[in-house]
């Protein structure tokens, strides 16, 4: 038998990878840059899709029931994207919230407060800004929701590009807010866009979350306990009315934080960075399943989700309908007003200070990035507006362009103070550092 690496072997489409080239893979989808490149493009061509000669078919496919009825799990092929596939995005984002309240800026209470109240200030004023613009829409009640979420991997993404001289704590305080801002949302899934609750499978959740939580503080760390555990607990979240996602943030939270001197070991840390230093099952768990979360989960609800047909009166509609310019203007205008504003008046009336690495004018172009609510505020409008697919359209129509129109202002402003950074750095040794900080 010829050997696969033979050169008179044939070629095979899709065959298995090697151990180095699955690490590289693995490796490039972990970079913010590349998991926000394939979230723009899954999104435009679930976009082009949608307006193309063949929607038709992209309806037939998100429309698609696969499942079993039992526990609800028979499910459209966009359910699935939406309830199971961004439960690993949603358990990648609780795992970070775990790290930052454990190591990172919410383990420190001053330090936190001023990214906390910046993150909340980013909720609270994009509703304000929705419900004043849609006042008086018979059906705007629901879609309060949809402008308060930031898109964390294309918020990041985008830092990264443009962003090169920028200092780190800008992108510690991006982090931390996106963070906070996650658990707001996840929250208010929870909370407000559930309609009915199965109380009995809602006890059986929480029986199942409490033995994850025994079974990670007894370090047992078989494959073969935890995921079939984490299954469980995914079907009876899912089959308790309560949005799906929960379930991720609830595992994420729960993964042991903390580094402790006996190995974690499971028999699938291959591709595993080898580190001087111990790792904790959520940093190994994070380490697995971010390339997974980047590379496929949030590419597939994008392509599932952004479909908005622009035909027809939807282009006037975005202008002159009151929703999609609720959503549009709570995205660009409360989002980037709510986090500047509340970080400044929590410097001026607390004891909190900014970071000496950043200047107010960092914040004001971060705020502009925050306005990014691509992922979740999809999600949030698939909930409040599933039973009025019209309605739908326009909602997601106006994310895409508070989303877009929030990326190209953020853009603007991080290149000039990213110039402006790289003009400091050249001129650090000189008196002309000293005096291009004075004029900041």
């Amino acid at each position: 038998m010829t050997p696969p690496d033979h050169p008179s072997a044939p070629l095979r489409a899709f065959a298995r990878l090697k151990r180095m080239e699955r690490r590289h893979v693995a490796a490039v989808l972990r970079t913010e840059t590349v998991g926000g490149a394939l979230l723009i493009v899954f999104a435009i061509l679930g976009l082009l899709w949608a307006n193309s000669p063949w929607r038709h078919s992209y309806d037939t496919v998100k429309d698609t029931v696969v499942g079993p009825h039992l526990w609800h799990l028979d499910l459209s092929l966009a359910s699935w994207s939406a309830d199971f596939l961004l439960a690993f995005f949603f358990l990648v984002a609780g795992i970070e919230l775990k790290h930052e309240l454990q190591a990172g800026e919410l383990s420190n209470a001053r330090a936190a407060v001023l990214p906390v109240v910046s993150a909340l200030c980013g909720m609270v004023v994009p509703i304000a800004v929705y419900l004043v613009v849609s006042a008086g829409h018979a059906d705007a009640g629901d879609g309060w929701a949809v402008p308060t979420a930031t898109d964390i991997a294309f918020a990041l993404a985008v830092l990264a590009v443009v962003g090169q001289n920028l200092p780190s704590a800008l992108r510690a305080f991006l982090l931390t807010l996106a963070v906070v801002d996650d658990l707001g949302a996840i929250i208010i899934i929870a909370i407000a866009y559930t309609a009915k609750i199965d109380v009995v499978a809602l006890a059986i959740a929480a029986v199942l979350i409490a033995a994850f939580y025994v079974v990670q503080r007894m370090r047992i760390a078989s494959l073969w306990l935890n995921v079939p555990l984490g299954l469980a607990i995914w079907i009876a979240v899912h089959a308790s009315g309560i949005h799906a996602t929960v379930a991720g943030v609830a595992i994420g939270l729960m993964l042991r934080g903390r580094v402790h001197d006996d190995a974690y070991t499971d028999g699938a840390q291959d591709d595993a960075p080898q580190a001087e230093e111990p790792q904790s099952p959520a940093e190994k768990v994070q380490w697995l399943l971010q390339p997974f979360s980047a590379g496929f989960c949030v590419p597939v609800f994008a392509i599932m989700s952004a479909g908005v047909y622009i035909g027809g009166d939807t282009l006037g509609k975005l202008v002159s309908d009151r929703i999609p310019l609720a959503i549009a203007a709570g995205l660009f205008i409360g989002k980037s007003v709510g986090v500047f504003g509340g970080a400044y008046l929590t410097a001026r009336f607390t004891r909190a200070e900014l970071s000496d690495e950043l200047r107010w004018r960092d914040i004001a172009a971060v705020s502009a990035l925050t306005g990014v609510g691509f992922t979740v505020s999809l999600l949030i409008s698939e909930l409040a507006f599933t039973d009025n697919l019209a309605l739908l359209n326009l909602a997601k129509a106006g994310v895409l362009f508070g989303s877009l129109v929030s990326a190209l202002v953020a853009v603007v402003l991080l290149r000039r103070r990213d110039r402006f950074y790289d003009q400091l750095c050249t001129a650090e040794e000189s008196e002309d550092a000293e005096l291009m900080l004075g004029r900041e």
